[in-house]
């Protein structure tokens, strides 16, 4: 058994094997888990979380790495959770961002942690909202979140961050992308990073003219700003960073940061007790309950509806 109490302390210290075991026992799905929920609920709530999402190749590393930089040249601490394809065979992060974000490896004011998505649809891991949790009670007070590279319908991680970042580049289809439904419609803010190549420009102004013609927004509404970067040499960055903390601030000012949150934190409850009830459900694969309301159905005395209905029932009474 682990002692929940002293992890949750060294975290708060800044210890980084604290908080990657912390994050170990969420991954894991440890059955202490509900043990360091608890423990680092009152600490919890401060952390800005920053989700970046594009498609494969526009530099979602990269920009994540500049823009660590950025905000520790602001005093702030970070945290990082890449979210990489899973192997195949171990389940693992693929990827490893860890490995790309080298040069933050030895500053203590940064914690970088790789997730797998192991098979979770969405763009994020399913651990993902406790791994926030952890690193928002460690003392980080700026989270990034980097996706997996995504298509049109993995927006998961618009209800998982305060700010969403949506990440283009020129010369790789995202101007027929930007005609698209789906993943455009969830930026906050908008990057075109890559922007030394040439149809920058053009991409830019078809992201402008395409978010022209979305919903009306009335006055004072926030209009996602488009920025123009080259992430690898560390241009714009301080831009993207300007563009994130009036989005922050516009929501603070209009309470939108905590409807949001509240909305998240709502999500994150409804996940639970659908796995929980699921693994239920699971596990009544050989209960003779099941079996008999088969059987009904299978004579045509009971819909499967209705049998659901009393197989639900029935959970509920036990619990």
């Amino acid at each position: 058994m682990v002692d929940v109490p002293t992890l949750v302390t060294q975290a708060r210290e800044g210890r980084p094997r604290a908080v990657a075991r912390l994050i170990s026992l969420v991954e894991g799905a440890s059955p202490q888990l509900r043990e360091v929920m608890a423990a680092l609920a009152p600490r919890c709530g401060n952390a800005y979380v920053v989700g970046l999402t594009g498609s494969p190749g526009v530099g979602k590393s990269t920009s994540t790495s500049a823009l660590v930089s950025a905000y520790r040249r602001a005093g702030k601490r970070v945290g990082v959770l890449a979210v990489d394809p899973s192997s195949p065979f171990s389940g693992g992060a693929l990827l490893g961002d860890r490995v790309r974000m080298s040069e933050h490896a030895s500053d203590p004011g940064v914690y970088i942690r790789s997730m797998a998505t192991r098979g979770h649809l969405g763009g994020l891991a399913w651990a993902a909202p406790q791994a926030i949790r952890v690193l928002d009670a460690a003392g980080c007070d700026v989270i990034l979140v980097e996706t997996v590279g995504v298509g049109q319908s993995e927006v998961e991680i618009a209800s998982q961050a305060d700010t969403s970042v949506v990440l283009l580049a020129p010369g790789m289809g995202d101007g027929i992308q930007a005609a698209k439904a789906g993943i455009l419609e969830i930026g906050d803010v908008y990057v075109v990073n890559k922007a030394d190549r040439d149809g920058a420009d053009a991409t830019a102004r078809e992201l402008n003219h395409m978010l022209g013609l979305g919903e009306a927004r009335a006055p004072g509404d926030w209009r996602p700003p488009i920025v123009k970067t080259v992430a690898a040499r560390g241009e714009g960055l301080d831009e993207v960073v300007e563009a994130l903390e009036k989005h922050r601030a516009w929501m603070e000012e209009r309470g939108v940061l905590g409807e949001r949150r509240a909305r998240r934190a709502a999500h994150e409850i409804e996940t639970i007790a659908v796995t929980a009830l699921r693994e239920r459900i699971g596990s009544l694969s050989g209960d003779r309950r099941l079996g008999a309301l088969a059987e009904r159905i299978v004579s045509g005395s009971l819909d499967p509806y209705a049998a659901a209905d009393e197989l639900v029932a029935g959970l509920t009474q036990e619990s």
